[in-house]
């Protein structure tokens, strides 16, 4: 018994400090949990059952990502006629399109050749194959932007985990990227990062990534006078890639919405129904 209440107190008195579970295990020369610190956590638009996109963060996002991460990163599950969501004309998205090229074919020759990408094509990758875009990132693939911000998900523990579900929790993702792309730091004393990586407590599987820090205040100019910081670069990619991965998200939770307003009024109907029935029945 004592040894069991040995064990468990450092990490009760680590919870309750805000360390975390991964911090009190790294003290015990345990195996770590990543990330090391919890993420950091956001006030988003679209949080919670009425939430929805603000238009002008995914513009915003968008931009950002178009000027910075589509150097590494792919889209291929995104078209470009679905940016007409975000408040873009037809126009606008065939201008876009227009400064990719994709691989199409074959022609009457049967060979492969590239063009310039119109509405119906999905951002590409802005390398030929896995092979090359390890090559060029420190051996390490850099994930498709699709579906990451759904994908990419941090415990929050007990009992934060039991209100999530009642409250429709689901902006881990986008968390998660704001955290990581605003977290890199140097190492603290003790901690040896690999050649080439960069130290961020914020990752997922480790205390360290090869992409290093890949935004920074007055990197990109906004439009429309928003601030030109790492962290409004941080939000507005995060919010966007939320948008990429769930586009119909609002439908969804319209209709969810009115489901259950459904079902409410047909219990109570259900419920009348079952008294008028039954109302003149001995029991």
């Amino acid at each position: 018994m004592k040894t069991l209440l040995a064990s468990i107190v450092p990490l009760a008195m680590a919870a309750v400090i805000g360390t975390g579970p991964a911090v009190a295990a790294e003290h015990e020369n345990a195996t770590p949990h990543y990330p090391i610190n919890h993420l950091r956590e956001v006030d988003w638009s679209f949080a919670g059952p009425f939430g929805t996109f603000d238009r002008g963060q995914l513009q915003r996002g968008l931009k950002v990502y178009v000027e910075t991460c589509s150097a590494c990163h792919s889209m291929n599950l995104v078209p470009f006629r679905s940016l007409v969501a975000l408040g873009y004309s037809e126009d606008q998205v065939k201008t876009l399109a227009a400064e990719y090229e994709v691989e199409d074919g074959p022609n009457d020759e049967g060979d492969m050749f590239t063009r310039a990408a119109i509405p119906a094509d999905y951002f590409p990758s802005p390398f030929p194959n896995d092979a090359a875009a390890a090559a060029s990132n420190n051996g390490a693939v850099p994930p498709d932007f699709s579906l990451l911000a759904k994908a990419r998900y941090a415990e929050r523990g007990f009992p934060q985990f039991v209100f999530d579900i009642f409250t429709g929790y689901n902006e881990s993702g986008p968390n998660y990227i704001y955290s990581l792309l605003t977290g890199y730091q140097e190492a603290p004393a003790g901690v040896e990062v690999p050649e080439n990586a960069h130290y961020n407590p914020y990752f997922l599987a480790g205390p360290a990534l090869a992409m290093a820090q890949p935004l920074s205040d007055g990197q990109i100019t906004y439009d429309d006078g928003s601030p030109e910081t790492l962290d409004q670069y941080s939000k507005d990619v995060a919010a966007f890639m939320m948008w990429a991965a769930e586009p119909h998200m609002e439908e969804r939770k319209r209709t969810g919405f009115m489901v259950m307003v459904f079902l409410l009024i047909f219990s109570g109907l259900m419920y009348l129904t079952k008294k008028s029935v039954y109302a003149n029945k001995d029991h």
